[in-house]
């Protein structure tokens, strides 16, 4: 039982910061139409910022920075680069798509350069330091993974329901053509989008590089394909589809990884493909994901 709920709160933890990825899937895709395939780059830079600024200023301003940075490349990326091409017609949205494979390959080429074989210690409060939770034993870090995640997903939820620009992005999410005829910024409302995708990316970084993580590496961009099922398996156009997938994805890696001795048939590290499966299975009942919706089409 005690292993049960140990393997349960990990996969919460780690759901809880897919989530965050997920989101930024999520938001671009609403925004834009493009399936961004440069989060996982945006998201080591957002890492690596603070693995080298956090000796000068501290923890908390580095990760502030980062933050900040890590939007601004978001921002400008879609603003100069994907817009340059097409603006905020959607019938671009595929060959946008595949120009953040270069971009992808770009940023990550230059940051695993500047990486290496290092492991970057991004310097964060919790360390290696555990609390007794009943009958388990977490690291703080996973604790902090859940409270700073939910607090920033509630948050962000709030922007979608309170603000205009939540309400511009729905909009133009349902029709762009009418949105625009009444007056809503597409560009801004987009670029605001890949923004906030990217600051969401880079403090996702801090909860993947913590313990019991040895630290940042050049593959940990690469965690971000696990949240791209979750935005899947929720409906690519559905905020709270990504987090319901999200934690699907989070419980699913955790109890596998937790249970592999009892696995043994499906081969050693099944945990790591498991998300993919799972997102096969959910897809071949549910095309559209668990929260996606059917489109009507008129003829």
């Amino acid at each position: 039982m005690t292993t049960l709920i140990d393997n349960v709160f990990n996969g919460l933890a780690l759901g809880a910061v897919y989530a965050l990825v997920a989101l930024g899937f999520v938001i671009i895709f609403k925004a834009s139409g493009v399936m961004n395939f440069a989060h996982g780059s945006l998201l080591l830079l957002g890492g690596y910022l603070t693995a080298v600024l956090h000796d000068a200023i501290g923890f908390a301003a580095a990760l502030a920075l980062s933050v900040l940075v890590t939007a601004a490349v978001a921002g400008a990326m879609d603003r100069f680069l994907l817009q340059a091409g097409g603006g905020a017609d959607p019938h671009t949205a595929a060959v946008q798509t595949i120009v953040t494979i270069g971009v992808d390959i770009v940023i990550l080429t230059d940051l695993s350069r500047r990486i290496g074989g290092d492991l970057l210690s991004l310097g964060d409060p919790w360390g290696d330091s555990v609390s007794g939770l009943g009958p388990v034993t977490v690291a703080d870090s996973r604790i902090a993974a859940i409270a700073v995640s939910t607090a920033v997903i509630a948050g962000v939820f709030a922007l979608f329901r309170y603000t205009s620009w939540g309400l511009s992005l729905r909009a133009s999410a349902e029709d762009v053509e009418a949105a625009a005829l009444m007056g809503v910024r597409l560009v801004r409302v987009r670029t605001l989008a890949w923004c906030l995708a990217g600051a969401l990316a880079a403090l996702a970084a801090v909860f993947l590089a913590a313990f019991p993580a040895p630290g940042l590496e050049r593959t940990t961009g690469q965690i971000a394909l696990k949240a791209f099922p979750a935005a899947i398996l929720g409906g690519m156009s559905s905020p709270p589809g990504a987090l319901a997938g999200s934690l699907l994805i989070g419980l699913t890696e955790a109890l596998v990884a937790g249970y592999q001795s009892e696995l043994t048939l499906l081969g050693e590290g099944f945990g790591s493909v498991a998300p993919y499966a799972v997102m096969v299975l959910v897809l071949l009942v549910r095309p559209t994901g668990l929260f996606g919706a059917k489109a009507a089409i008129r003829v």
